[in-house]
Order: structure tokens, then C-alpha cells, then sequence
């Protein structure tokens, strides 16, 4: 299970990164399989009948590692809203531009997560996905952040084969050129939990002061005015996440949301 202090790092980063976390065997069945795609479901089916017993998908997502991030992050049960077989060809001279995925989303109290497999080792040539740490509670229309060529702070995805990232769906991301001589594929699903998605993960380390630290985190793209607003949304999320709406950092929170007028003077 996740610890709260990984929760912590997701709701700051907007992703949980795990390498090398799939068997080799499985990444070079992946690479077999990837190129012909995967059967497309409908939107909305359960993990169990989108995915039967012993397909590779189900395999994928029940590895124990990924299970129980995904149970941390979105509980169990969680439907397939859609999956994908995304492609960058060798030599391609282009990238994708910098976006974030499905229609602006102001859900305060949930939120969907995206899993990116890489069955293949991605090198520095071969692009890999651009993230940028942070963005996935600015919110945003789709490709509103095409325009943006490079952000301070942001990742590259260079990996060893077998990675999987488990993104939250707002955050700001595209795939880079791939100037290798190889064929890049990552294998997509976006989950959409089924029950409420609070105190998920293993809470025995809520206390720790890396929870604080971690809700604190500054990146680089951020100016000092636009990070309060990104850490008090974190805060938001947070008391979400654990029910515990006395949570803060630097008060701010609570003093946004303070309304005298509301309590009774009985």
C-alpha cells in the first residue's frame, strides 16, 4: 500500500513514477502485442470484464506494486473509462503538444488516474513524455497549454523498460519527438474510481512531518504569487483525500474559507 507521505508526493507532483516495476518477460510480450492495439472498450466498464482473467492488461494492472498504488489512489473496483496504444514513430520530427487530457474538470473531491506503461527501455533520443510537476490543479482546457514550448522544471521521461507512471488526469503533459531509429509505445488506461476516494492508502504515517514538506513543494515554473494558489488547491485535495478539514499550510485555507456570518450566536 501507498504510505501517506507518497499520497502527499502525488497530490504535490501530480504523479507517482515506479521503474522497472514489469517483469522483462511481460515487457517482450507487450512489444508483440502493442503493435496490433488492444480492443477497445466501452467507457465506463469494470476492470474485471473490460479485462478478462489472464489478458495482459489485467496482468499489467494487477502486479502487486501497480494494484496497490491504484487501490491508494482510487480505491477498488475503479471502471476503465478508455485505454490507448499511443505510437511515436521513429524519425518523426514532431512533438505532441503540451496538454492536458478530456474537457476542463473541477471535480475538488476526486479526480481520475491515468496509467502509462513503457514496455521499452526510453532513451534520450527516442523524446519519451513530457511532464510538467505540479500543473494537474491549474486548471485547464484540453491543448489551452499548446502554445508552451518548455517550462522550468519540467520532466522528461527517460526510463528503464517496464515503468509505469500513474498520473492525475489534469496534469499538463505531452509525448516528445522521437529522433531514435526506434518505435516508441506506451499502453494507457484511465481509471475513474467508484467510491469515495478517502483514506485509501496506508494513513499510519499522516503525522509525519514529509506529509507538510511534500504539500509545501515549490517547482520551478511556478512565481512565489501563483504557488500559494497551487499548495492551497493541494490543501483542498488533502482534507479531501483524508477527511481531516482542519488540515493547513500557512493558514491559508482557513482563512479563505472562514465564514463568521455562518455560526450560530445561540
Amino acid at each position: 500500500m501507498l504510505t501517506s507521505v507518497q499520497l502527499a508526493g502525488f497530490v504535490a507532483h501530480g504523479y507517482l513514477r515506479m521503474d522497472a516495476v514489469v517483469p522483462a518477460e511481460m515487457n517482450q510480450e507487450a512489444l508483440e502485442l502493442l503493435p496490433n492495439g488492444i480492443p477497445e472498450v466501452p467507457y465506463g466498464t469494470p476492470v474485471t470484464d473490460a479485462y478478462p482473467e489472464g489478458s495482459f492488461p489485467r496482468r499489467l494492472v494487477e502486479l502487486l506494486s501497480v494494484a496497490g498504488a491504484l487501490r491508494g489512489l482510487v480505491g477498488p473496483d475503479p471502471t476503465v473509462d478508455h485505454h490507448a496504444v499511443h505510437v511515436r514513430e521513429p524519425h518523426e520530427g514532431r512533438a505532441q503538444g503540451l496538454h492536458g487530457d478530456a474537457i476542463i474538470d473541477v471535480r475538488p473531491d476526486a479526480f481520475d488516474v491515468q496509467l502509462m506503461y513503457y514496455p521499452q527501455r526510453v532513451t534520450p533520443d527516442m523524446g519519451g513524455t513530457l511532464v510538467i510537476p505540479g500543473s494537474h490543479l491549474r486548471r485547464t482546457n484540453e491543448s489551452d497549454t499548446a502554445r508552451y514550448q518548455n517550462l522550468r522544471g519540467q520532466t522528461r521521461l527517460v526510463c528503464p523498460a517496464g515503468t509505469v507512471l500513474l498520473l492525475h488526469h489534469g496534469i499538463w503533459h505531452g509525448g516528445r519527438r522521437n529522433d531514435s531509429d526506434i518505435r516508441r509505445y506506451m499502453f494507457k488506461i484511465r481509471f475513474n474510481p467508484t467510491v469515495p476516494q478517502v483514506r485509501l492508502w496506508d494513513t499510519t504515517d499522516m503525522a509525519d512531518t514529509d506529509v507538510v514538506d511534500e504539500l509545501s513543494r515549490y517547482f520551478p515554473w511556478y512565481e512565489n504569487a501563483t504557488a500559494r494558489l497551487e499548495i492551497f488547491n493541494r490543501v483542498r485535495l488533502w482534507r479531501a483525500l483524508t477527511g481531516d478539514h482542519s488540515f493547513d499550510v500557512e493558514h491559508w485555507v482557513t482563512r479563505v474559507t472562514n465564514r463568521p456570518a455562518h455560526r450560530s450566536h445561540a
